[in-house]
């Protein structure tokens, strides 16, 4: 399998990592939907040959609209990021877990919204961009530790859905749930980490978390 002829929503793609990881895909001749809040911040998505929505990613009903509208879904990635901390415990304020949390919805939405069509592909997968911090919180991180460790827990609920679907019908595992821990979100190691997932079998990647720090 490659992702060659797949589509491939990028959800919050608006970022540097989000046109790199597009102009990959692309390349490797997958059709790229591409989300962002602004239709002026998609520019050079779309010049790279991305399909661009003009779509919240933390938002159900947005991602559930853009489902309705697209004839398949083969991969998805919420893209929605940033980091605060410093100061120690005191010093994790509620404005910046607040400001950490679209992190969080995203992967929830994204992930009920096309939970669906993942399923119906033969080789779905769903993947998000978590942290080492999940392994080793530190006292200034707590904010940001907290979020990427129950996006991850999301995503491993998304990973059992999965598989008790495929079980509960008696047909092959075919989609999976995939988390990526980075130290620093470096999308040129996170593009090719993911085009690898259409290489391998989802009995093999359902469940798993990858270390590409």
């Amino acid at each position: 399998m490659t992702v060659s002829e797949r589509t491939i929503v990028l959800a919050g793609a608006t970022s540097a990592a989000g046109l790199t990881l597009a102009t990959t895909l692309i390349a490797a001749g997958a059709r790229v939907v591409a989300t962002g809040r602004s239709a002026e911040r998609l520019e050079p998505l779309q010049a790279a040959g991305a399909q661009v929505e003009v779509a919240d990613a933390t938002s159900l009903s947005d991602m559930q609209s853009l489902a309705e509208r697209l004839d398949q879904v083969d991969g998805v990635l919420p893209l929605v990021g940033g980091w605060r901390g410093g100061g120690g415990l005191a010093g994790q304020s509620d404005a910046d877990f607040a400001a950490l949390l679209p992190s969080l919805e995203a992967v929830r939405a994204t992930s009920r919204a096309f939970d669906a069509a993942l399923q119906e592909s033969d080789a779905g997968r769903f993947a998000i961009v978590s942290s080492t911090a999940v392994a080793r919180p530190l006292a200034g991180g707590a904010n940001y530790a907290a979020v990427k460790a129950a996006a991850e827990a999301w995503a491993r609920a998304v990973a059992h859905g999965f598989a008790k679907t495929a079980r509960d019908s008696g047909a092959p595992l075919r989609a999976a749930s995939v988390i990526f821990r980075v130290k620093a979100l470096d999308a040129s190691v996170l593009a090719p980490a993911f085009l690898d997932l259409w290489t391998k079998d989802a009995a093999e990647l359902n469940d798993g978390v990858r270390d590409l720090s």
